[in-house]
């Protein structure tokens, strides 16, 4: 039986499905947290290889400039998530400790709301104040409801360490896949930069379609859709960074 039947009915969900549902919500979120590093992170450098190139830079400068690109930004990217998730939940916590005190000080005004809030939804007479009964015998059921309800806030299973910690690995992991050609290149061969930035091209586009399906898993959309779009955004990137680099070379020279 689904958890939503289980609330029409009244029943209890069976605990091992209460788990796997939230094991789904944790891991849902987190695929988010990788492609969002993931994303940003093949980008980014591709676009600074492609710069390089552009600027017919030598191989050590596009691996120096590629390396140093995935640790700042990487770095940058973690501690901004980082401080994201910890004021979204701060800011829950600061409302939650104010219905709190609204329900401890105001509480035929707080009732009042959780009628309302339960009438709109179809509930009356009898019944809706008997589920207005339920809700308010039970603070914390009172205020969770109220926060949800009201105020339509719900914090997440998200930790701000662990938001950081899965986009930074994401951004390095990602990130350095267009430098694969140039660092572990043959110093004996006598291949030359372009083909190492065409190698470049394909691997950074084989990383860009495995995290363009993995976006496609989160907002569940068509998986050629989210390929398709997240490989023209690093195309479009890489291009543009081509050509400004190739511009600058001539202007500084």
């Amino acid at each position: 039986m689904s958890i939503s039947k289980n609330l029409q009915t009244g029943a209890n969900p069976p605990e091992s499905e209460i788990h796997s549902a939230g094991k789904g919500v944790i891991n849902r979120e987190y695929i988010g947290e990788f492609v969002y590093g993931g994303t940003d992170g093949a980008i980014t450098t591709f676009a600074v290889v492609a710069g390089a190139e552009g600027a017919s830079l030598g191989i050590s400068i596009v691996v120096i400039l590629g390396v140093a690109n995935l640790i700042a930004d990487g770095f940058s990217m973690s501690v901004g998530n980082f401080f994201s998730t910890k004021a979204e939940r701060d800011n829950f916590r600061k409302h939650r400790q104010i219905e709190y005190w609204e329900v401890e000080n105001l509480p035929e005004t707080e009732r009042q709301e959780i009628r309302e809030i339960y009438a709109a939804k179809g509930f009356k007479g009898e019944l809706l104040e008997k589920v207005v009964d339920v809700i308010t015998a039970d603070k914390d059921v009172w205020v969770d409801t109220m926060m949800k309800e009201e105020l339509e806030m719900v914090i997440g299973e998200k930790t701000p360490y662990k938001t950081a910690g899965v986009t930074f690995i994401s951004f390095i992991v990602v990130g350095a896949v267009p430098l694969l050609s140039y660092i572990f290149i043959d110093e004996d061969l006598t291949t030359g930069t372009s083909e190492l930035f065409l190698y470049s091209c394909i691997l950074t586009a084989f990383a860009l379609s495995i995290v363009g399906a993995l976006k496609s898993v989160v907002t569940e959309k068509n998986i050629i859709i989210g390929i398709l779009e997240t490989i023209s955004l690093g195309g479009i990137a890489a291009l543009l960074a081509y050509y400004v680099g190739g511009v600058l070379e001539t202007m500084v020279t």
